[in-house]
């Protein structure tokens, strides 16, 4: 309703241009829904090396996933969730069926064995031990009296199977990795042999990037040479102008008047009474219940409240004040507001530190604990006498010591009132100063207390309005946000941003989103923006409005990138930084070819540096960084041998081999061959289906559904 009557407040000629859009808009969607309706029936949502993913069970799946997940996620989330997952399953279980893999009955059993069901005490025995006998008896009685917790349990065996199944295939996989001795042996070598070098180094810095000339041409051959360094999936660049329905400072002004004219008593006539009464203000009513509930946005508060738990912006204020003061107007956050001191407690709240000891039997008291009460008194006094020993560090007594479920946190108890712990433990802490130590006892068990603070506290009554957009703000945004549109569509598409930056209105890129994003930087979640940018009908320098969280924003598609190889212009971010290093690398080797390490250290204005006990497996140099083919070298090479330019990360290098020291030779090189065994075989799952799925030809459908 409150957008009809936006629209109903606006000009004739700007409803007219409303309508006509919205005409087309309708017109369009019905033909383009029935079309699209009728294409997407039984078709598939993807395809996995021809196998194609149902787009009915898709949904059912998403649909499953919503219940699961709830409102944690969002439409989108959930339909990549379960894509990645159906992809998962089709890759993998056409690799079961190429192999044979399939699983029986016993050994869906010892599956279960390791599963939530074991740990259902129904399906245990007296001792707690998984019984079979008994959940086949469970299953079987399901089906016959249960129908649905049997469905539920046949969605859950499908699921064993397939686990079981993996299960299976990577355990074969993981049987076949190994690491030989010798492999054991150089991996040895490569943490523990040590080289001493004396090494110079010519840093492509040294070389301006503005004098290396590199063209279009260098860069298509480099994209060539270096494909699979180049491919890119199909995105879409976009730049729009957000208009936000934001209060003005206007709006601002008229809530802090509005808030500020409750302070005070007004006199009101009455025409029933022919008189005129008096109505008490913020400052003055002695129903502040009430008052709040008329005139407020925010109920009245009747607890007390620490410095803590009041808004930062005004808590010292806030506690300053005596009972009956008022302080405001103030901002804080997007609502104004005028608070009122009502009551005040000194002390009022108490923080403490406890350690628990409890006994069998006692209140709470973890299954665990089979200590008598005798027992625990004893030990209660023991601590005490810890605790109150000078420079003791009560929070390690507490950690090493209490039952209580503080216990991680050293014993802190926070912040508390009165009467929201034990009555013996809340007069002790309200009774005794801060730093007390002392021994109570509780239907809990004995607790050795320590009062750390106290603080005071206050009610407070807070009058609060929210800072909104007024209706003619509101107005006023949706007619700037229309001229904007009407503007840039009526001229040359490359205007959109002249024409932005002459009316003073930031303009955001939003580079290379993928066809099933979701999330655009400054607008959020924006489905539709997407879906609209990769519409095959949308061209670049096309425009569009899209109502969006508290306003507008006037989009354009300003760039299209294929799925493939990169075109030299997309590539020449990442190209172009590596053709000049070797470009450099060359003119480097050129102008101190011939020369030794000191000359060259001379003529470049850089020194001879030292670096002791390199290896293999940490190939760094000191003020240099991470140069795995420098120091590869010097192992390569012998004592005192001096090496040929070497190209390195960070420039170009010449090394001398001042020390090598070989790792002294062990009698069996079986404790590393296993850990190189056991570090392979956890790599196992993630890097055999990655490898299955780059392999894969994958059909990606979704953005036609979703």
């Amino acid at each position: 309703m409150a957008i009809l009557e936006n629209i109903r407040k606006r000009t004739t000629v700007l409803i007219l241009i409303i309508g006509l859009a919205l005409f087309a808009f309708v017109i369009s969607g019905v033909f383009n829904s029935n079309d699209l309706g009728m294409g997407k029936m039984g078709s598939a949502v993807a395809e996995v090396n021809g196998e194609a993913i149902s787009i009915d069970d898709f949904r059912a799946n998403v649909e499953s996933m919503s219940r699961a997940y709830g409102p944690n996620m969002s439409s989108t989330q959930l339909v990549n969730m379960v894509y990645d997952q159906q992809v998962r399953k089709a890759i993998l279980n056409q690799q079961f069926e190429d192999l044979g893999i399939d699983v029986e009955s016993d050994q869906i059993i010892e599956f279960v064995k390791t599963s939530q069901y074991a740990q259902i005490p129904d399906f245990q025995d007296e001792n707690g031990i998984f019984n079979e006998e008994i959940f086949k008896s469970a299953i079987a009685d399901w089906r016959a009296n249960d129908p649905l917790r049997y469905d539920a349990w046949l969605q859950d065996e499908k699921a064993i199977i397939e686990a079981a199944k993996e299960r299976l295939y990577f355990n074969l996989i993981k049987g076949g990795v190994d690491a030989t001795l010798a492999e054991g042996k150089f991996d040895y070598k490569m943490a523990n042999d040590k080289v001493d070098i004396q090494y110079v180094r010519v840093p492509y810095t040294s070389i301006e990037d503005e004098s290396i000339e590199v063209s279009k041409a260098d860069i298509e051959a480099y994209v060539n040479e270096h494909k699979d360094k180049f491919e890119q999936d199909k995105a879409r660049d976009l730049r729009f102008v957000y208009f936000e329905e934001k209060p003005s400072a206007e709006d601002e002004n008229n809530v802090k008047d509005a808030i500020t004219a409750l302070l005070d008593d007004t006199v009101e006539y009455s025409e029933s009474n022919d008189t005129y009464d008096t109505i008490p203000g913020f400052r003055n009513t002695k129903d502040m219940v009430a008052f709040l509930d008329r005139n407020s946005d925010s109920k009245y508060d009747t607890l007390f409240r620490s410095k803590l738990n009041l808004p930062s912006v005004v808590a010292d204020t806030l506690m300053a004040l005596s009972v009956g003061e008022i302080y405001g107007p103030y901002k804080d956050g997007d609502f104004y507001k005028l608070s009122r001191i009502m009551d005040k407690k000194a002390n009022g709240s108490v923080k403490a530190s406890h350690i628990l000891i409890s006994w069998e039997g006692a209140e709470r008291a973890n299954p665990a604990v089979t200590r008598t009460k005798e027992e625990a008194e004893a030990k209660a006094k023991e601590l005490l006498v810890e605790a109150e020993k000078e420079g003791a560090v009560f929070s390690t007594l507490a950690r090493d010591n209490s039952d209580g479920p503080s216990a991680p946190r050293g014993g802190d108890l926070g912040y508390f009132q009165e009467g929201e712990m034990a009555d013996e433990f809340n007069d002790f802490c309200f009774g005794n100063p801060v730093g007390t130590v002392g021994l109570v006892e509780t239907a809990f068990g004995y607790h050795i207390v320590r009062v750390d603070d106290k603080q005071d506290v206050v009610k407070v009554a807070t009058l609060s309005r929210e800072i909104e957009p007024s209706e003619e703000t509101i107005n006023t945004i949706f007619t700037d946000a229309t001229k904007f549109e009407m503007s840039t569509t009526e001229d040359e598409p490359e205007n959109f941003g002249d024409i932005a930056k002459e009316s003073n209105y930031t303009v955001r890129p939003v580079n290379k989103i993928k066809e099933m994003d979701e999330n655009l930087p400054g607008l959020g979640s924006q489905r539709s923006v997407v879906q609209w940018a990769f519409n095959e009908d949308t061209k670049v320098g096309d425009i569009r409005r899209f109502n969006v969280n508290n306003g507008y924003a006037i989009v354009q598609l300003t760039k299209k990138y294929k799925k493939g190889t990169m075109s030299a212009e997309d590539a020449s971010a990442t190209a172009l930084p590596e053709i000049r290093r070797e470009r450099k690398a060359e003119q480097i080797i050129a102008a101190n070819k011939g020369k030794s390490m000191a000359d060259i250290a001379s003529a470049n204005g850089t020194t001879v540096e030292n670096a002791s006990a390199l290896t293999m497996k940490s190939p760094t140099l000191p003020g240099a960084g991470r140069e795995p083919l420098v120091v590869g070298t010097a192992f390569g090479m012998e004592k005192d041998q001096t090496s040929d330019f070497i190209q390195g990360n960070s420039g170009v290098f010449m090394v001398k081999v001042v020390a090598k020291q070989p790792a002294a030779d062990m009698d069996n090189y079986s404790t590393y061959a296993t850990g190189l065994r056991s570090s392979a075989a956890a790599r196992v799952n993630g890097s055999v289906y990655n490898a299955l799925k780059d392999k894969a030809e994958i059909e990606d459908n979704r953005a036609i559904f979703y």
